[in-house]
């Protein structure tokens, strides 16, 4: 009996994901790799940091999602290392996977470009972790302003600090200011919540760089009515547990606050480094490997590298953007051209469908751009809703988000308003706890 053709996916995101659902007919035999046994659907990763969603509610277990394709395998590992001319990929545990194919969809992880002690007192979002450790820090700040009696640490606690203008920063920034001027406005005592300080620093001319110019000055006439301030064209230059430094052009300043949250920049996972290492391939500034016409790794044809750690070239040269649709196009496509290999056929060149953008500034208040379209406001909003709810990859999880957004649209309410974690001393910096922050709400449900 002749084995099947073995396919290797590291990476349960939305590449690799994509990538072995779109494999369950194929005459394959597909080993999915992972360090989490659940996919995450990062784009409402926002939503659990401010409270609105608990973190079940954006992810799935992968095991579930893949019940149904009997020729996929879901392994609980880390990838470690490869050996592209044995074709073995070698994992934290030493075990080692055989692989035809291999397909590396290992996603990014915060850059801070250099500055590495930043992400101590500026937590970036990529992960569960990440956003229970914001959602902390978010809610800690006005409990600890609760308790201040000097004015000028209680100012600084409720001073709230977004480096980055971009989606995450717009997104993050429009949910604290939906949460200072309605969720918590009526739940303390000493301090008034809609009185708190939101910056949006960016170091760009604008906010939403990559969007119509007109869309972003909508963007920013909309954080503005929710009580956020954007500074712009500033750069930040140091950040400690006591606030930032910028510098701008007037030139230096400082900003007091005890919860800064970085909204930056990504770049490509560690694995990337591998890849390059072991293969030869070029990466960008940014990390990501310079991958062919076919998403593969040069001179490694069965090695394809997709999603945020791909750098991918279109017809004009342009690099395709990290967002979730240009990685499950991207999953789509590999799993295509392993088909077609397998039949001896020859597969074009990756073409991606820009299907849009959007980007959520609060309550009824969004933007939109598709090819020459424009929206902003109410339509904007529904659009990003209805798309949202369908990129959820289980119903379930459609259902349960649905009715969390329509109650707290009626009630002005957020549930998951949890503080998790150890909790520091009155007084002292919020010190980082993804590492022993209690996601049991996520992890009863994965196992």
């Amino acid at each position: 009996m002749t084995e099947r053709h073995k396919v290797v996916i590291i990476g349960g995101g939305f590449g690799g994901l994509y990538a072995a659902q779109s494999l369950r007919r194929a005459p394959v035999e597909v080993t999915l790799v992972d360090r989490r046994n659940f996919h995450l659907f990062q784009p409402l990763l926002y939503q659990v940091a401010t409270g609105e969603l608990s973190p079940s509610e954006v992810a799935s277990p992968l095991r579930h999602i893949l019940h149904r394709s009997s020729n996929t395998r879901v392994l609980l590992a880390e990838a470690a290392d490869l050996d592209p001319r044995r074709r073995r990929l070698r994992l934290k545990d030493g075990e080692e996977l055989p692989y035809d194919t291999l397909v590396v969809a290992a996603g990014s992880q915060n850059h801070y470009f250099g500055n590495h002690s930043w992400e101590r007192y500026a937590p970036g979002l990529k992960t569960i972790e990440d956003a229970t450790w914001i959602r902390h820090k978010i809610l800690y700040a006005f409990e600890a302003a609760e308790r201040e009696t000097d004015p000028a640490r209680r100012r600084s606690w409720l001073t709230f600090v977004i480096v980055g203008g971009g989606p995450t920063g717009v997104e993050l920034a429009g949910a604290l200011g939906e949460i200072a001027n309605d969720v918590l406005k009526s739940d303390f005592r000493s301090i008034r919540p809609e009185e708190s300080q939101i910056l949006l620093v960016e170091a760009g001319d604008r906010l939403l760089d990559a969007y119509d110019a007109k869309l972003s000055r909508a963007a920013e006439k909309a954080l503005i009515g929710l009580g956020v301030r954007a500074r712009l064209g500033t750069r930040v230059t140091a950040i400690d547990d006591q606030g930032i430094t910028v510098q701008a052009a007037p030139g230096a300043g400082r900003i007091e606050s005890r919860t800064v949250i970085w909204a930056a920049g990504v770049k490509g996972s560690a694995f990337g480094g591998v890849i390059a290492e072991r293969t030869g391939a070029e990466r960008d500034r940014g990390g990501r490997i310079i991958v062919t016409e076919d998403c593969s790794v040069p001179g490694y044809p069965e090695i394809f590298v997709i999603g945020d750690l791909a750098n991918y070239r279109d017809e004009t040269g342009k690099s395709l953007p990290g967002v979730a649709a240009v990685a499950m196009q991207q999953g789509r496509y590999v799993a295509g051209v392993i088909g077609k290999r397998l039949k001896g056929e020859r597969a074009g060149r990756f073409h991606y469908c820009d299907k849009g953008s959007l980007a959520v500034i609060g309550r009824a208040e969004a933007v939109a751009q598709f090819g020459r379209f424009r929206f902003e406001g109410y339509v904007a909003w529904l659009l990003w809703l209805f798309v949202h709810l369908m990129y959820l990859v289980s119903f379930q999880n459609r259902l349960l988000v649905f009715i969390r957004w329509a109650y707290d649209y009626f009630t002005y309410s957020r549930g998951a308003r949890l503080i998790t974690g150890p909790i520091e001393e009155q007084g002292e910096a919020t010190a980082p706890v993804r590492d022993v922050v209690e996601a049991g709400e996520l992890g009863k449900r994965n196992t």
